[in-house]
C-alpha cells in the first residue's frame, strides 16, 4: 500500500502574533526550526524514506520541507515545489488579525469567496487531485508533502472516518498519515475521487 505523510510546516512568526497568512508569508521562527528537526526525527526513527518530497512553494513550507528532507536522504536532498498544495488564499484579511475574520480561521467553508477568498471545497479539490496525480505516478509508493493548516485540515475531512473527530487546530509540523489505495473506484457523483485513508495524526513535540 502506498503512503503519504503529510506535514504541515513549522511556527512562523505570524502564528506568534495570530496573523493571518494564507499566500503572504512569514519566516520560521527558531522553534518552528526545531519543530521540524522533530517532526524529521520521528518519520526517521519509524524508517520513513521518501521516494519523493514535495512542498508548497511558500518559503515556510519549503524551507520546513528542506530541514526535513535533508535530514531523512542527506545534504542533497532535492524538494520539488507543488503550486496544488498551497495554503488557500484569504484575500483581504491577509496580513490581518485572526480575530478580525468574520468566519472560522481553520475552517471557513464558502464564506471568504466574496473577500476574495477561496473556498472550502474548490480547496478539498485541488489537494486531493494533486497529491493523486503524483501518488499515481509508478516509483513513488513513499511521499513526503509539506503543506498548511488550513488546506490539510480539508484534505483530512475528505479522507478520515466519519466518526473521526478532527482537532481544532493543528499543530506546527503534525505528521498526518494516509494509505493510499489505487485501486478504489470512484464513488458516483464524486467530484475528486479520494483514494487515501486517513491512518493517524502525529505531534512529533508529543512523541518525545
Amino acid at each position: 500500500m502506498k503512503r503519504l505523510y503529510l506535514l504541515r510546516h513549522g511556527q512562523t512568526e505570524f502564528n506568534v502574533k495570530k496573523l493571518v497568512q494564507g499566500r503572504c508569508d512569514s519566516p520560521l521562527t527558531d522553534l518552528g526550526r526545531k519543530q521540524a528537526g522533530m517532526a524529521a526525527a520521528w518519520l526517521k526513527g519509524h524508517g520513513v524514506v521518501p521516494d519523493k518530497v514535495v512542498s508548497s512553494p511558500l518559503d515556510r513550507a519549503m524551507d520546513t520541507a528542506q530541514l526535513v528532507a535533508t535530514e531523512l536522504l542527506g545534504a542533497d536532498a532535492d524538494v520539488e515545489p507543488c503550486e496544488g498544495i498551497i495554503e488557500r488564499c484569504y484575500g483581504t484579511f491577509e496580513e490581518g488579525p485572526h480575530d478580525a475574520l468574520p468566519t472560522d480561521v481553520w475552517d471557513p467553508g464558502e464564506d471568504l469567496i466574496p473577500f476574495g477568498g477561496e473556498g472550502s471545497q474548490a480547496l478539498q479539490g485541488r489537494m486531493i487531485d494533486t497529491l493523486t496525480n503524483i501518488m499515481d505516478v509508478d516509483g513513488i509508493e513513499t511521499l513526503l508533502a509539506v503543506s498548511h493548516g488550513s488546506a490539510s485540515r480539508q484534505f483530512i475531512k475528505a479522507a478520515a472516518p466519519e466518526d473521526f473527530e478532527l482537532p481544532t487546530k493543528l499543530p506546527n509540523c503534525a505528521i498526518m498519515i494516509f494509505n493510499f489505495d489505487e485501486a478504489k473506484l470512484q464513488a458516483e457523483g464524486e467530484p475528486h475521487q479520494c483514494k487515501f485513508t486517513l491512518q493517524q495524526i502525529v505531534d512529533p513535540q508529543q512523541s518525545h
